[in-house]
């Protein structure tokens, strides 16, 4: 059985395959998937799992270069705006919602949350531990 705290097969599968400059999105239960990108659906209901929970897990394993956010995510969601910056994210970038979702495109995979908090969605950039 592993020993750290991602214990998602396709999770741990998508970070492994991971190169230095792709990205993975967490999204909301909102979040529109674009043609074609992976998803990997978490959402059970309302809430389950959250996203900071499935943030805080990935972050175990993942080497983050930089993070993206929407620019309303602290007008609408100032305590989760709050949560990520406290996580200590390596490099924080915002863009308009509207630009964000055209930066799913590119991801890797979209990974779905039971979050329904408003703009409740982080793109993740693969940085390298050495």
């Amino acid at each position: 059985m592993k020993k750290s705290p991602l214990l998602n097969i396709a999770l741990s599968q998508l970070i492994a395959s991971l190169g230095h400059g792709d990205s993975i999105v967490i999204g909301d239960a909102g979040l529109p998937v674009p043609p074609g990108v992976p998803l990997i659906d978490l959402a059970l209901t309302r809430g389950v799992p959250g996203f900071m929970t499935t943030l805080q897990t990935i972050l175990t394993e993942m080497q983050v270069e930089h993070h993206v956010l929407a620019d309303e995510l602290p007008l609408h969601s100032p305590q989760l705006a709050q949560q990520i910056d406290a996580l200590g994210v390596a490099d924080k970038r915002t863009l308009s919602h509207a630009d964000f979702k055209r930066m799913t495109h590119s991801a890797k995979a979209v990974i779905r949350t039971g979050e329904f908090t408003p703009y409740a969605n982080i793109i993740l950039v693969a940085g390298v531990v050495f």
